[in-house]
């Protein structure tokens, strides 16, 4: 039998974040993949970032992640989202070449010390006292101090085009036909979830005359906090539109469509709708935006983003000529329904680690999650704890205060999910201090502490933190009115009868850094992105020691620690509901219990009283 410190089953994105977390760490990890061309294979959409998602991915690099660093090496063009909007919303995201993403991170994965990558399917997986064993397809075990599941959406998948069912995973990737059976065993309940993805199409068959062209930004940045500058353009979008034409195609055929007629059972993503969902639930639109994205530079491939199906083949030949631009497209992979099992991410802790299994830590899709970046940060985050749990030292827990991998974890472990989840700006509370900007202020000394941080990107951020606090220094500098005179009747400004600081400059609405350079001479020597905090922290300055009172609040909750074997059932006053919920969820803190959907901010004062009991009584 073969010994190693940690388990991964699952080469994609969380199972790649995960393994070389361990392994970075020092411990002797091994990743299964049931193909090793599903390594950080993008199976959907080729991008990475996009709204909330951006900040996520920002975060991973800042903890010391190997998504951003990946993705930059596979641009194709790089857009900020949401510019119309506050920096709160910010979002990067790029068009990646899906093929060298691919092999990209495989190299990595290959060249890292303490990491095996083996291909073979894991078929069953047992714990006795101190250690897990694991067997594959080809009945050689393994064994292990923990393991990470990492297995997406190929747990008795299979994929759905019309009445067209094959036992598969995406891509035509080989699925993984035992494990769940495996994880039933030890005490999981499996649910079924569903997603999908359009067909591919042929470039030289596109009318691209008829589309609008969308090209990256020359202004956005790398993700990763190592690169600087801006990323080449490399290959462009196109946005167009389904027709009156492709509405009535799919409303005459919904009776063939797999969710309609029954042959699909997973509930599927609600942000994320096929075709044929958002034309039948919003019939009143007279047509639907679409996306057409190229997969890489060496392929004539480009996905129709927005035009996920699992209607029939033919079908689908005959909506997608009905689309503009696309009249004589030639299809080369049709789109297809991906159906998998996943299990209930509330029994776990926000570890990651399972409530029933010390050692087990779970993490992407097989959590009921959507999204290559939501289940990148999940791996990374049960990498560390797997490597944490080996070393009985005290795990990492990112909050709902200091990241949105804090806020997903939370959602994830809180409440039942009924639906893939997917991150949203909306669902982080604290967003305005919570930027894609800052990703490194607020995580780096995290991630040196777990150490993941090298010390080439810690002195960085310490360089980036002096530079900040130099630039915010000449804040202080007053300005006569003489002086700002031509700057003010520029900008549309009233002007200041005396004399007025740099600060107050900068917090004019019409006002910006790079206008206060350019007539000032102010801020020389600064590089962008210590600019921008120095902007930002100023002109939001009010709302941003808002959110941080609400934050200094929220964290007092998060300190006050409930007993993970506390019996709910004894604590006097507390309502049935609540009982129930928190016997099941056993929340870790005030703050969590909080967040648990039947437990109301009467049940909260009770147990605030008995914390203070127990803490009397002790």
């Amino acid at each position: 039998m073969k010994e190693f410190d940690v388990i991964v089953v699952g080469a994609g994105h969380a199972g790649c974040e995960a393994g070389l977390a361990s392994a970075r760490l020092g411990h002797n990890t091994i990743i299964f993949a049931t193909n090793l061309d599903t390594v950080a294979f993008c199976a959907c959409n080729p991008s990475i970032g996009g709204t909330a998602k951006g900040q996520i991915v920002r975060e991973i690099d800042a903890l010391g992640g190997q998504m951003a660093v990946n993705a930059d090496k596979s641009i194709l063009q790089m857009r900020m989202l949401n510019r119309g909007k506050g920096p709160a919303v910010y979002s990067p995201r790029a068009q990646v070449d899906k093929f060298l993403y691919h092999s990209t991170m495989k190299q990595t994965l290959e060249t890292t010390p303490n990491l095996t990558l083996r291909q073979a399917e894991v078929v069953s997986l047992q714990k006795d006292k101190t250690r897990f064993v694991v067997n594959t397809s080809v009945d050689v075990k393994y064994q292990a101090k923990a393991v990470v599941l990492a297995c997406g959406v190929y747990l008795n998948s299979r994929t759905i085009v019309g009445k067209c069912i094959e036992e598969s995973g995406p891509n035509g990737f080989k699925s993984a036909k035992k494990l769940t059976d495996s994880l039933v065993k030890l005490g999981f309940e499996p649910l079924r979830f569903k997603t999908g993805t359009p067909a591919r199409v042929l470039a030289s068959s596109i009318d691209f005359s008829k589309m609008e062209k969308q090209d990256g930004e020359s202004s956005t940045s790398h993700f990763s906090y190592m690169n600087k500058g801006v990323p080449a353009q490399k290959r462009s979008c196109y946005l167009t539109y389904t027709t009156e034409e492709t509405k009535q195609i799919v409303l005459n055929n919904l009776d063939k469509a797999p969710m309609y007629s029954g042959e699909i059972v997973g509930v599927g993503p609600r942000y994320c709708p096929s075709l044929e969902t958002k034309i039948e639930r919003f019939s009143d639109k007279e047509r639907h935006q679409l996306f057409l994205e190229p997969e890489g530079e060496c392929t004539q491939e480009f996905y129709v983003q927005g035009a996920s199906t699992s209607l029939p083949a033919d079908v689908q030949e005959e909506m997608y000529h009905s689309i503009v631009g696309l009249e004589n497209v030639q299809i080369m992979r049709d789109a297809y329904a991906i159906e998998y099992d996943c299990f209930d991410a509330t029994l776990l802790k926000n570890t990651l680690e399972s409530k029933k299994i010390a050692g087990l830590f779970l993490a992407g899709q097989i959590n009921g999650t959507s999204g290559y970046e939501e289940a990148a940060a999940q791996g990374l985050v049960a990498g560390i704890n797997a490597a944490k749990y080996i070393e009985n030292k005290q795990p990492l827990v990112l909050t709902r205060q200091d990241s949105y991998i804090g806020v997903l974890i939370d959602d994830i472990t809180t409440k039942k999910s009924t639906e893939p989840y997917r991150m949203m700006t909306s669902r982080a509370e604290h967003r305005l201090v919570l930027r894609q900007d800052n990703a490194d202020l607020r995580l780096t000394q995290i991630g040196r502490d777990v150490g993941l941080v090298s010390d080439e990107r810690y002195n960085l951020y310490l360089e980036k933190v002096e530079q900040i606090k130099k630039a915010s220094d000449c804040l202080k500098q007053i300005l006569p009115p003489k002086a700002v005179q031509e700057t003010f009747e520029l900008a549309g400004e009233t002007l200041p009868k005396s004399g007025i600081s740099v600060k107050d400059c900068l917090k004019r609405t019409n006002i910006n850094i790079q206008l206060l350079q350019k007539k000032l001479g102010l801020f020389e020597g600064f590089a962008s992105d210590v600019l921008e905090q120095v902007e930002i922290n100023t002109k939001y300055e009010g709302y941003i020691a808002k959110q941080q009172a609400l934050i200094d609040d929220a964290e007092k909750m998060e300190n006050k620690k409930l007993p993970l074997d506390l019996d709910y059932e004894k604590v006097s006053g507390l309502r049935l509901e609540a009982r129930q919920k928190l016997n099941y969820f056993k929340p870790a803190s005030l703050g969590q219990a909080s967040r648990i959907s039947g437990v109301s901010p009467a049940d909260i004062q009770i147990l605030i009283v008995w914390l203070a009991q127990h803490k009397n009584n002790d």
